[in-house]
């Protein structure tokens, strides 16, 4: 019972940014505005991290098998995306390089702030 409610808690979430897709005019995935909702809520103390922790940590296991229906998606799309595989791949490559960088980044930012604060 305790994960049927925390599953409905999550969908519950999920359904109040589908609301919001549709009732603000912004080009904002409604899954952002239900991630955005969870994470204020869990900041703020309204839900508690007890109330969703197993449940999300199960769909967080279970993530690379909802890319299956994406993959095959793609299989019945071969013949157009067969003209255009090497600047899909290029594009592919450069965006994780980017964002690896940037991670980086941020994260040498993030250490050194943190070992000032240290110091002081």
């Amino acid at each position: 019972m305790k994960y049927i409610k925390q599953l409905l808690i999550i969908v519950g979430i999920s359904l109040v940014g589908e609301l919001l897709k549709h009732l603000l005019p912004l080009p904002i995935p409604a899954s952002i505005y239900g991630m955005v909702l969870l994470f204020v809520g869990l900041m703020t103390g309204v839900i508690k991290l007890e109330s969703v922790k197993e449940t999300g940590k199960f769909l967080i296991e279970i993530m690379p098998v909802m890319f299956i229906p994406a993959g095959v998606g793609l299989l019945t799309s071969w013949d157009t995306l067969c003209g255009i595989l090497v600047p899909i791949g290029l594009i592919t490559v450069v965006t994780i390089l980017t964002v690896m960088a940037a991670t980086g980044w941020v994260s040498q930012i993030m250490i050194r702030k943190a070992g000032e604060k240290q110091d002081e």
